[in-house]
């Protein structure tokens, strides 16, 4: 969610004097693409964040975050919204030769720190998009993390809303529907964020890129069909976040309204800036005045309260040089280490991979129809059809026909081994597609074999995942 501040609470003065200070830095931003001051690199760096769950000995969320991080003592591994909730930030490394074996080991090398904390409290460790034993109860302000910033966001949010409740409502098979005065629900959303940092000649065709991509990857990686007891989207965390920060913002060109959490208005034309620029339309969330303006702080808070699925980052190196990255947050946590990685590997390759090809997918591909295809595949998988090129194709076989090679492809041009591309590419990747076994399928799969028993899921999830092995090996 962001880093802290120091404040919960805040004056319409705070509002007013954020808001002067948001348009300065967005000029200086805006003189900063007009130099091209931002850091250019020959080769690509990638860094994650992976959210995950802390749950009991009967499989069920535990609020205990913060004697987990006390143990852990560990400043890359920080709490989140709620206490039972906690995050990890990676190294970024440079994606060529051995960068996603060393992700992979770092990966488990901070996982299996992370067991060995939970486990003196009685506790496991869970990377899961949505835990199926999550209740209502549990995903109360009672159980929000202890900090400033949290608190802050929930009451400004509804403070913004004229204190109306939240209405949730989400549908498949079964449905939800109902209201809450909170913004918990977000804790039962919990996300693989990749970062890719880019030169700004080459921002507008890679996040045009991240975009149109956003669909088959969330098909591929999905794993959060369940919440409340009920099966819903196959990755339910897609409608739940953007309903739980329903907050109106503006109007785009076909007159809806654009929410906070959302895929976008449309492609980028000419540049990063204009992101930023649209964040200017946004009410804001959290007027938190810094003194040093060297760094635009004010810029990088509000962006960070605009949680669009793929979103731009402004970012600093150790010399307070200033470069870009694309935040890809259409994937859920889990299911494996592995599979993290593998969901990693395509995430970037499809990226590059789309955004280097000689005509612009985004010329062919019209935004509305990559936004239909986003919310086509974050509901319905491996199963959904979308509009590719202006034909009507499933994504399974999209992926494996083409997808799939390409994004291997790109990272074979990035320098990245073949050896760790054929295991994560063809004994991962291509295995999970060709089954169907994401981690939604496998968990449908169980349910299905076993009977609805959502303790009983949660349990055999935990113990596969402790194995290490990819999820379209998993028995059901």
């Amino acid at each position: 969610m962001g880093q802290e501040i120091e404040n919960s609470s805040f004056s319409e003065a705070d509002h007013g004097e954020f808001r002067a200070r948001l348009r300065e830095e967005t000029k200086v931003l805006k003189r900063w693409f007009d130099e091209r001051t931002f850091n250019h690199a020959l080769q690509f760096t990638a860094g994650l964040e992976l959210e995950a769950w802390l749950i009991d000995q009967n499989h069920l969320p535990s609020p205990k975050n913060e004697e987990f991080l006390a143990t852990l003592k560990d400043p890359d591994i920080v709490a989140e919204l709620s206490k039972f909730n906690f995050e990890i930030n990676a190294a970024p490394l440079v994606l060529t030769d051995d960068a996603l074996s060393q992700t992979q080991s770092a990966l488990e090398t901070i996982w299996s720190k992370c067991e060995r904390a939970a486990e003196t409290l009685s506790l496991h460790p869970v990377a899961i998009g949505i835990l199926p034993t999550v209740r209502d109860e549990m995903l109360q302000p009672d159980w929000m993390s202890d900090s400033n910033r949290y608190r802050a966001l929930n009451r400004e949010l509804f403070l913004r809303r004229r204190r109306e409740p939240l209405h949730i409502c989400i549908e498949r098979e079964e449905r939800i529907d109902y209201r809450c005065d909170h913004i918990m629900l977000e804790a039962a959303c919990t996300s693989l964020q990749a970062h890719l940092k880019i030169n700004q000649e080459d921002a507008v065709r890679f996040y045009n890129a991240a975009v149109i991509a956003a669909a088959p990857l969330i098909a591929a990686t999905a794993n959060s069909p369940f919440l409340y007891g009920k099966s819903l989207w196959d990755e339910t965390r897609i409608p739940a976040f953007e309903q739980v920060t329903a907050l109106e913002g503006f109007l785009d060109a076909e007159g809806r309204n654009v929410k906070r959490v959302t895929l976008g208005t449309g492609y980028l034309r000419h540049s990063f800036l204009e992101l930023f620029l649209e964040n200017l339309s946004y009410p804001i969330l959290l007027p938190a005045l810094e003194d040093d303006a060297s760094k635009l702080p004010h810029l990088r808070l509000q962006n960070g309260t605009v949680w669009r699925w793929v979103r731009p980052i402004l970012g600093f190196d150790g010399r307070d040089n200033p470069h870009l990255r694309i935040e890809h947050r259409v994937m859920p946590a889990g299911p494996s280490i592995i599979d993290t990685v593998a969901n990693l590997a395509l995430c970037h390759g499809l990226v590059l991979a789309l955004g280097r090809t000689d005509i612009p997918p985004e010329s062919e591909i019209p935004f509305e129809h990559a936004r239909a295809n986003f919310y086509a595949c974050a509901r319905d998988g491996l199963k959904a059809q979308v509009d590719w090129r202006g034909k009507s194709v499933n994504v399974q076989s999209l992926l494996l026909e083409r997808l799939l090679p390409d994004a291997r492809d790109a990272l074979v041009r990035e320098g990245v081994h073949t050896h760790a591309l054929d295991y994560y590419f063809a004994e991962v990747l291509e295995p999970r597609l060709r089954s169907g076994r994401n981690g939604a399928g496998w968990q449908r799969s169980v349910i299905e074999c076993n009977g609805v028993n959502f303790q009983a899921l949660t349990e055999r999830y935990a113990e596969f995942q402790a194995t290490g092995t990819p999820v379209h090996t998993w028995t059901v």
